[in-house]
């Protein structure tokens, strides 16, 4: 287990609500640190729907996911918040009165004043393709998650999938792999046009292989993979030789551990009171469409309303001893120094 990390607040969700929330919070002095599951920023926008356009915006009337993420980044430049992605909080500890021990799947420890839960309707979890005994393979040489590139340094890799990282780790693991082979149930891909040209090329050249067709069964003993059974689009079978398979099949929405914290639970919801947001445990607090309320609506701009909010209690517990003055971006030079625009 690492050595803890401290910081002011943990923020549980990389997506909009949770960036937005490092915002207001950084204008009241609090450093940040946000964990999420995801291999990027920005939670559902840059996962499901990048290129979707969102028309609900406040004085936007058009922006995708991924230009949302990219804009909501920008405006928290000034503080520097760090990221841990790729990993999953498992437990919280309460440790003070507030305090918390925050402990992710990786092993990494935080050690915060405020912890808030923006993660959606939960964590997002991969599909398991409908392969018989996959099971028996998952995290020896079936995996569904990049952690750590070098893991796959001199293997024969199998991706399968026709998505944006199904083609992004087929380039990025392509220089490392002994061998590449993508394979996808139809030879149309829903990634970003430049990526499928790229993975072409390579196919042309020589360098990796693209099969179209589905697994239907695994090949191996003790968890090592040897080879994906694959049937082709005109039914044929066929084997493609490989120790390691990378698939990605989208992800579902699952309540994770969320369901361990101790928090209360109303329909896989957690309830908050509408003053700050809290949950029923002191010092945390749940914002974005994770929470239920009276009135509550799933939209994006609800949740950064719920952030603001969230940051005037959060004050509270991080400077016990400080008093909150409420000043407004527009007339505080405080504030627009913190913000680098004077």
């Amino acid at each position: 287990m690492s050595e803890a990390i401290k910081t002011d607040v943990l923020i549980i969700g990389a997506g909009p609500c949770g960036l937005f929330a490092v915002f207001e919070l950084g204008l009241l002095d609090m450093k940040v640190h946000l964990v999420d599951i995801l291999d990027k920023i920005g939670g559902q926008c840059a996962e499901l729907y990048p290129e979707k356009p969102i028309y609900d915006i406040p004085g936007i009337p058009l922006v995708t996911g991924q230009g949302l993420t990219e804009a909501l980044l920008e405006q928290i430049k000034p503080f520097n918040p760090t990221f841990h992605l790729n990993e999953m909080v498992e437990s919280i500890e309460k440790i003070g009165d507030p305090g918390f021990r925050v402990t992710t799947d990786a092993g990494q420890v935080f050690e915060c004043k405020v912890v808030v839960v923006s993660a959606g309707g939960g964590s997002f979890q991969p599909k398991r393709p409908p392969v018989p005994g996959i099971e028996a393979y998952e995290n020896t040489s079936v995996f569904y998650a990049v952690r750590k590139m070098e893991q796959f340094r001199d293997k024969e890799i199998l991706i399968v999938g026709g998505g944006d990282s199904a083609l992004d780790w087929t380039l990025n693991l392509h220089p490392l792999a002994k061998r590449m082979t993508l394979l996808h149930r139809r030879d149309d891909f829903r990634a970003a046009p430049h990526s499928v040209e790229q993975m072409r090329k390579l196919v042309a050249d020589g360098k990796m292989d693209l099969k179209i067709g589905q697994v239907t069964a695994l090949e191996g003993a003790d968890g090592k993979l040897s080879g994906a059974q694959v049937k082709g689009s005109d039914n044929a079978m066929s084997t493609v030789s490989c120790d390691t398979m990378l698939p990605f099949f989208g992800l579902t929405m699952k309540l994770g551990p969320v369901a361990n914290w101790g928090l209360h639970l109303e329909n896989n919801l957690i309830p908050v009171e509408t003053a700050s947001f809290e949950t029923n445990v002191p010092g945390i607090f749940a914002i974005g469409d994770i929470n239920t309320y009276p009135g509550k609506l799933k939209l994006i701009l609800s949740g950064f309303h719920e952030g603001a909010l969230m940051a005037q209690k959060a004050h509270r517990y991080v400077y016990p001893d400080k008093r909150l003055v409420f000043q407004y971006t527009t007339s505080s030079s405080s504030l627009q120094k913190k913000l680098g625009v004077n």
